[in-house]
C-alpha cells in the first residue's frame, strides 16, 4: 500500500501539521502529529514576511530549524505507527510561505527539503507553487484539486472552505471544472489583534469577538479594499492583509474598544467568505469547513446565518477531520508529482495549462 506523509505549516504560524495517508484509488488518513511552533522560530518566520537586514542568512537559518522540527515530528509519527522510513514513498512538504507575490512573478516557501530528506531518510517533494506561477498562475490555492478528489458528490453543488490565516474556497459542481480562490483574511487579523491586546495566539471559539459589537464604519472601510471587489483567479497573503493594514484604517476613525475591533474583524472574515461564495456559486447546497477556523464557533455561526440556504458544517461531519485536510493535501500532491499527474487547476489559478507540481529531493 503506497504511504505518503504531508507536512503543512500555514500562515497562522501556530505549528506543523503532519499527516500519514494511504493513497490508492482513494485517500485514507492513517495517522497525525502536531508540533507547536517554537516561539523563536515563529518570530523568525514572521520577520521574514517583510524586508529586513541580513534576510538571506536569517532565512537559511530559519529553514534549517523548520526542517529539523518537521523531521522530529515525522520520526515520532513513524515510531508511533511502528513504520520504517523505507515504508514511506515520499514526504509532501509545503514549507513555510514567507512571500507570496504572483503579480510580480514569485512565491517563496522555505523548507530546506534536502535537509529534511537527510534527517528522515525519505524522499521529499516540495516547492509545489512555483511551477504554477511560472506558468502564469497564482500558485494558490493548490488544494481545490484535492478537495474535488475527496469531497465531490454526484448531483451536489457544494463548496469546501479552508480557514487558516487566510480563507480559500473550492467550488464543486458535477460535470464542471473545479473553481476556487482566496477570499481574504481568515484568522490572520483576528490572531494579530488578540496577540496585541491579550497576549494570546488566537481567540478560542471566537469568544472575545462575540463579546464585542461590530462597528459598521470600520467594517465598511475594511471591505472597501479593492481585493474584495475582484473575481478569481486570485490569491493573497500577509503582503496585503496585515496589522499595519488594519492600523491604517483604525487611524482614520475615532478610538474603538478592542473587543469591538475583534468583532468587526470576525464579521469581515464571515462577510468576505459568504459574499464570495454567493457571487461565485449561487445556490450552493453545502459548505464544508476545514482548517483552524472550523473551531471558531462564533465564525461558524455567522457563516450559517449569512448563508441560510446552505448547510454549513465542519468536514468532520463528512468523515475527514478538519484539522488535517491541508496536510493530507500535500501528501496527495507528492503522490501526484511522483506519478506524473498534473495537480494544478487552471480554472483556479489562471495558469496557462495543467502542470505537474513539485521538486523531488531523493532520499
Amino acid at each position: 500500500m503506497p504511504l505518503y506523509l504531508g507536512v503543512m505549516s500555514g500562515t497562522s504560524l501556530d505549528g506543523l501539521d503532519i499527516a500519514l495517508i494511504e493513497q490508492q484509488d482513494t485517500t485514507r488518513l492513517l495517522g497525525t502529529r502536531y508540533l507547536p511552533m517554537p516561539e523563536d522560530l515563529r518570530s523568525a518566520l514572521l520577520s521574514l514576511c517583510s524586508s529586513g537586514p541580513d534576510e538571506l542568512a536569517r532565512a537559511a537559518i530559519a529553514e534549517q530549524q523548520w526542517a529539523r522540527l518537521a523531521a522530529q515530528g515525522i520520526n515520532e509519527l513513524l515510531q508511533q505507527h511502528n513504520l520504517a522510513a523505507h515504508a514511506i514513498r515520499a514526504i509532501g512538504s509545503h514549507g513555510q510561505t514567507v512571500r507570496h507575490e504572483p503579480a510580480r512573478g514569485f512565491t517563496i516557501q522555505i523548507a530546506n527539503s534536502a535537509l529534511l530528506a537527510e534527517l528522515t531518510g525519505i524522499s521529499v517533494v516540495s516547492d509545489f507553487r512555483r511551477r504554477d506561477v511560472a506558468a502564469g498562475g497564482q500558485g494558490a490555492p493548490l488544494v481545490p484539486a484535492f478537495h474535488q478528489a475527496l469531497f465531490a458528490s454526484a448531483g451536489s453543488r457544494r463548496a469546501i472552505l479552508n480557514i487558516g490565516g487566510f480563507s480559500n474556497l473550492s467550488l464543486l459542481e458535477q460535470d464542471q471544472p473545479v473553481h476556487g480562490f482566496d477570499c481574504g483574511p481568515g484568522n490572520v487579523l483576528l490572531d494579530a489583534w488578540i496577540q496585541r491586546h491579550q497576549g494570546l495566539t488566537y481567540d478560542k471559539s471566537g469568544a472575545w469577538a462575540a463579546s464585542g459589537h461590530v462597528q459598521p464604519q470600520l467594517l465598511q472601510a475594511l471591505l472597501s479594499d479593492p481585493y474584495f471587489q475582484t473575481q478569481g483567479p486570485k490569491s493573497t497573503g500577509r503582503e496585503l492583509f496585515n496589522i499595519d493594514w488594519l492600523d491604517h484604517h483604525l487611524h482614520a476613525l475615532p478610538p474603538l474598544a478592542a473587543a469591538d475591533v475583534q468583532a468587526s474583524l470576525l464579521e469581515l472574515t464571515a462577510i468576505s467568505i459568504s459574499a464570495a461564495l454567493t457571487a461565485a456559486q449561487p445556490n450552493s447546497e453545502a459548505l464544508l469547513v476545514c482548517g483552524g477556523g472550523a473551531h471558531n464557533l462564533a465564525l461558524m455561526q455567522r457563516l450559517a446565518a449569512l448563508l441560510p440556504a446552505c448547510q454549513v458544517s465542519s468536514t468532520d461531519a463528512h468523515g475527514v477531520p478538519a484539522d488535517w485536510v491541508e496536510a493530507m493535501a500535500f501528501a496527495w500532491l507528492a503522490h501526484c508529482c511522483l506519478e506524473g499527474i498534473p495537480a494544478n487547476r487552471p480554472s483556479v489559478t489562471g495558469a496557462q495549462g495543467l502542470r505537474v507540481l513539485g521538486a523531488i529531493y531523493p532520499a
